[in-house]
């Protein structure tokens, strides 16, 4: 069947840029894996812990459903639900790939005050506050979808509810960085596509 090859395309690219943009901006002395450390506030250190647990564990589980489904508890969806979650996965790859290639070096998972970055609110940042995200939620659902489990579903639910938390916070933090610049921002462009 071509659905778990292109879904193994997918996820390996998806996986392959993330990876690729952190070791090429490490080499410039830049981390961008700033979740769960350094001293934040509690609630704050909770959801990037949580945050990156679900990531990991996704990217995981996402590998696994292609080799083990019969493992991980599957469901019975019909093939046109399976390929827009081919379909979804794509888009979110997409999002994803020009989300951080706009950011160029300011792009960082995590909040952290210490380090500086420019805002950016060109590209499919005038589109979307946070594209990266859409591109996580996006790749998750259509994972789930496209190769469907008990398992992925639960994961792939809490990967969007704590991303979501995650984008909470950062709009409590980006304000006192940005300053009236971001609220304009904000303003103008929607936190996730469209109208959402």
């Amino acid at each position: 069947m071509i659905m778990k090859p292109l879904l193994f395309i997918l996820i390996t690219t998806f996986y392959i840029a993330y990876f690729a943009k952190q070791i090429l901006l490490k080499k410039r002395g830049i981390v961008t894996n700033r979740l769960a450390k350094g001293q934040k506030p509690r609630k704050t250190a909770m959801i990037e812990t949580g945050l990156l647990l679900i990531t990991y564990g996704m990217a995981i589980f996402q590998y696994a459903s292609l080799f083990l489904e019969r493992y991980l508890l599957p469901l019975k969806l019909p093939a046109s639900l399976r390929w827009l979650g081919i379909v979804l996965a794509f888009i979110g790859v997409l999002f994803f790939i020009l989300a951080i290639t706009t950011m160029r070096d300011s792009w960082r998972a995590g909040i952290d005050e210490s380090q500086k970055t420019a805002m950016v609110t060109r590209g499919i940042y005038s589109i979307s506050r946070n594209p990266a995200f859409v591109g996580f939620d996006l790749l998750y659902i259509g994972s789930a979808l496209a190769m469907p489990g008990v398992l992925i579903f639960v994961l792939a639910l809490a990967g969007v509810l704590f991303m979501h938390l995650q984008i909470l916070e950062e709009e409590v933090y980006l304000p006192r960085i940005f300053g009236d610049e971001y609220a304009e921002y904000q303003k103008r462009t929607p936190r996730y596509f469209l109208f959402f």
